[in-house]
């Protein structure tokens, strides 16, 4: 067992009617998907995906690749109105959040994550963020097979929400 982990939200709070761009984490229960970060790593339990400058996360909810990860040589400026830079410093390590993902629902939000923060975050655009100190060890204690989620929730709607 883990101790609790001190963690951020999204710079609007919380909601049950997420949107895109709104700045509010989606309450919920959510499986994890792939692991990622700039750096190679070993020894994993969960699926872990190296980025590169050339890999984005489409929050273009025009583009039939909203919602996804995707490689793209080409300029990306060209091929969406916006997108995430999975390069980004505070995706030094993540996990994607798989919310709004079957199906997918252009506008119902894109790119959740649990990210690191760094010195001067004190918010999320509506991922969960966390120390990397706190991360790391929490990045190696997942194993796919127990089928790891996150569960975002005030702690005094936890049981409404696990339900």
């Amino acid at each position: 067992m883990m101790k609790p982990i001190s963690v951020l939200i999204g710079k609007h709070g919380m909601t049950t009617q997420k949107q895109e761009g709104d700045g509010k984490s989606p309450i919920g229960g959510f499986s994890l998907g792939t692991a990622f970060g700039h750096h190679e790593v070993t020894d994993l339990h969960i699926p872990y995906r190296q980025t590169t400058p050339h890999d984005y996360w489409v929050d273009d909810v025009e583009s039939p690749d909203y919602n996804t990860w995707v490689h793209e040589n080409g300029n990306p400026e060209k091929r969406w109105e916006s997108f995430e830079r999975m390069n980004h410093p505070l995706y030094k390590y993540g996990i994607v959040v798989n919310y709004n993902e079957d199906p997918i629902i252009p506008g119902k939000g894109s790119a959740i994550f649990i990210h690191l923060t760094n010195q001067t975050t004190t918010h999320t655009a509506g991922c969960v963020s966390m120390p990397e100190r706190d991360f790391l060890p929490l990045l190696y204690k997942l194993e796919a097979e127990k089928h790891p989620a996150i569960v975002i929730a005030e702690k005094s709607n936890l049981l409404s929400v696990l339900s």
